[in-house]
């Protein structure tokens, strides 16, 4: 692999005039710098970009740290996230915690021993205050996407989880269900707390009690093995005749259990979620959502990180990002 002295002896310049050229720092003549420049083109040199960060303090490497790549609307997320960085020169370093503390403690460090300019953060829980303290401590500016963390005072881009959640039930409602279960994500998590609460709202106004029995808490993760027959047993006046699902992934869940027990969507059962499923739903609209923007999602998060590496003096900024309430097949009319 070529080296900077390489460059230079082929260029018939310094080493330093080549160091200057790869930063961009320094004084060099147009001439010079389209020279150099023509030469690590020929010789096709890649710059040391450990070396770079010792020379510019700035290593042009940011992360993003999510908790479930199998889930449409992360991978959405992570491309606004990618687009933007790339616009503004940066590269994305991408992670996947899984939902899990201790994957996302192994990703945190890592992050840190890279010398990232700063992180996009999807948190697997409340405990994450333990790592972005860390970030913190480490002087690593962050954003937290999707999720806030109690303690942590920080850039956020959110979605208006308990609005959503709500208007989702108040529409099922509309179509004449009164009985409607919910699937919920750890309560150690923000977004199955504000979900939750839009759904109870939604039946304390059109004057339906609350069940707890109707609630089941499980992980966002699709790997979860749910079964909703424990529902589906009750006498017919009690069991619930429609399932919002917190997630896109729990929805696959709810619909695979409901299949397994030989009922048919919407005829027997009605579904619904929070997420929408990227281009599978465009191409075979099934499930009614309520969708969120994930790729303003990574975008917006990736423009307050760079402006936060920037102005890290800045006061913390939050968006919060309205859903759509798309009506389809999944749900029929009681």
């Amino acid at each position: 692999m070529a080296t900077i002295y390489d460059i230079a002896k082929k260029a018939n310049v310094s080493a330093m005039t080549v160091s200057r050229v790869i930063n961009n720092t320094g004084r060099v003549s147009e001439k010079t710098r389209v020279k150099v420049k023509q030469v690590m083109e020929e010789m096709r040199y890649i710059p040391n970009s450990v070396a770079r960060c010792l020379v510019t303090q700035e290593s042009m490497i940011v992360s993003l740290l999510i908790t479930d790549i199998t889930n449409p609307f992360f991978t959405t997320m992570a491309r606004g996230a990618e687009d933007a960085a790339m616009r503004h020169g940066y590269r994305l370093m991408f992670g996947n915690s899984d939902e899990s503390f201790s994957k996302e403690k192994d990703y945190v460090e890592m992050i840190l021993s890279m010398r990232v300019d700063g992180v996009l953060f999807a948190p697997s829980g409340d405990q994450s205050r333990e790592h972005l303290e860390w970030l913190q401590r480490q002087n690593v500016p962050f954003v937290l996407l999707d999720r806030e963390v109690p303690g942590i005072d920080c850039d956020a881009v959110l979605g208006d989880s308990r609005d959503g959640a709500k208007r989702m039930v108040a529409e099922m409602i509309r179509y004449g269900h009164r009985r409607i279960a919910l699937v919920n994500g750890a309560q150690d998590v923000s977004t199955a707390r504000e979900r939750q609460a839009g759904y109870i709202e939604a039946l304390q106004e059109a004057g339906i009690e609350f069940d707890e029995t109707l609630v089941m808490q499980t992980s966002y993760s699709r790997e979860q093995d749910l079964s909703v027959a424990h529902w589906m047993e009750l006498d017919p006046e009690t069991r619930p005749t429609a399932i919002f699902a917190a997630n896109n992934m729990l929805a696959l869940s709810v619909l695979k259990s409901v299949r397994s027990l030989g009922l048919r969507v919407p005829e027997d059962l009605s579904i619904a979620c929070f997420d929408d499923f990227g281009w599978v739903e465009e191409a075979n609209p099934f499930f009614s959502v309520a969708s969120q923007p994930a790729y303003e999602f990574g975008e917006q998060g990736m423009q307050l990180l760079l402006d936060r590496i920037k102005n890290r003096e800045d006061k913390p900024r939050q968006i919060v990002l309205p859903c759509d309430i798309l009506m389809r097949q999944s749900v029929g009319r009681v």
